[in-house]
């Protein structure tokens, strides 16, 4: 009987079963751990702006509590703040939406979701463009499809070619999911580069289009930004269009994401949310409101001040013995090639013998915390989150060229 009921407990849905955890969070357990044995450790781990949320939203967080704004909302979220999203798609991204075609949801990761758990079925493909979010082929996976990842090296700029994509299609292809600005490497796509993949995509009806916006805000260059349903206006019927408060107005732990697509897909990803965790917080949804329709300086502000970090961080990377680091476009992370340091040794002993191991004994022994390539889908690379003070961000790298150029062999 004690065996039996040890196997019920430790029976796991096959899909978790197979999915890996987050290697950004494990990073950042590594981090709290180090941390709490009284390491010092400079994190350049987290996806996370450091800025404190504008005054303005915290404050209409406030108000809601005040006012007694404390109750369930509509699955699909408040229609104040439906209708403040159509208008955010239609000024920004030149979209025609219907607030009816709109979904708000407890952060950016519950709208991808929501999608591929509402539309995928057994064999199912997912398109995965690598270097890819973490998440995106674990989501794949435990929503029951099958993630086919497309390698995009530093040769087309990181970003996936009409000619790749092409290629991966097959009569299973569910999903295209397209990340610009891009988590890892900052990529961004330009207009010509998005009508280039359109083409490809009109002549394969049965491919639905996840295009994940969340960086839009932070491009830098004077670079415009474009969405591919903007682009290509045909495809807008099979495109859902993700966005969200998190990056843009530094409001990560508030949780909100949403989104805009066919009303088909909508109301499927509602009903789906509707037996889940219904609609997001009410307290959080007032706090959205408030951003997207309040003043913007913050956006403005905060991407001038990325850019800056940008250029510091890429030229002191550049500086380092090993390491080399194309100029990324948007979002706020820096993708550091490392197979130069590959095969030697630190200091403490350690040889290099993938991408993983430099993050480990970056962490172990330089006292900062990196992400390894490998884990987004292409290495060995180090991905450098440059979401920190500028004094910070100095001395940690500052670090990594001490420790690259203490190798030895």
């Amino acid at each position: 009987m004690h065996d039996d009921a040890h196997r019920a407990q430790r029976t796991l849905n096959r899909f978790l079963a197979d999915a890996r955890p987050s290697a950004t969070y494990q990073v950042m357990d590594r981090v709290a751990a180090r941390r709490a044995a009284g390491h010092a450790v400079i994190s350049l781990s987290a996806g996370e702006p450091d800025f404190d949320t504008p005054a303005h939203v915290r404050a209409a967080g406030i108000a809601a509590i005040e006012a007694g704004q404390t109750r369930y909302t509509q699955v699909a979220g408040l229609r104040a703040l439906r209708e403040a999203i159509a208008a955010k798609f239609a000024r920004e991204n030149g979209l025609g939406v219907d607030w009816r075609d709109t979904l708000v949801c407890s952060g950016g990761k519950q709208v991808i979701f929501n999608a591929l758990a509402a539309t995928l079925n057994a064999g199912d493909e997912v398109i995965v463009p690598a270097p890819y979010w973490v998440s995106y082929p674990e989501i794949v996976q435990l929503c029951g499809g099958q993630a086919i990842t497309v390698a995009c090296g530093a040769d087309s700029g990181f970003k996936l070619t009409p000619r790749a994509l092409a290629a991966a299609i097959t009569p299973r292809t569910r999903w295209l999911i397209l990340n610009s600005p891009s988590n890892p490497t900052g990529a961004v796509y330009s207009r010509a580069e998005l009508q280039a993949l359109a083409e490809v995509l009109l002549a394969h009806p049965q491919v639905l289009v996840l295009s994940d916006d969340i960086y839009e805000h932070l491009i830098f260059d004077g670079l415009e930004f474009f969405t591919l349903a903007q682009v290509e206006p045909r495809l807008q019927p099979r495109v859902l269009t993700m966005n969200g408060v998190s990056k843009a107005y530094a409001m990560t732990g508030w949780r909100i994401g949403f989104g805009t697509g066919p009303r088909w897909l909508i109301e499927a990803m509602e009903k789906l949310q509707g037996q889940q965790t219904s609609g997001a917080c009410t307290i959080s949804q007032h706090a959205a409101l408030a951003a997207l329709t309040g003043p913007q300086d913050f956006v403005r502000e905060s991407r001038a001040v990325f850019q800056r970090r940008r250029d510091m961080v890429v030229e002191l990377l550049n500086q380092a013995p090993g390491l080399h680091c194309a100029v990324p476009q948007g979002a706020f992370y820096a993708f550091a090639a490392c197979a130069g340091l590959l095969g030697k040794t630190t200091p403490a002993g350690t040889t290099l013998h993938s991408d993983e191991d430099v993050v480990n004994a970056l962490l172990d022994e330089a006292g900062v915390a990196t992400v390894h390539g490998s884990a987004f889908g292409l290495g060995p690379y180090i991905r450098i989150a440059y979401a920190l003070d500028d004094a910070s961000l100095r001395r940690a790298c500052t670090a990594i060229r001490t420790f690259c150029a203490a190798l030895t062999g």
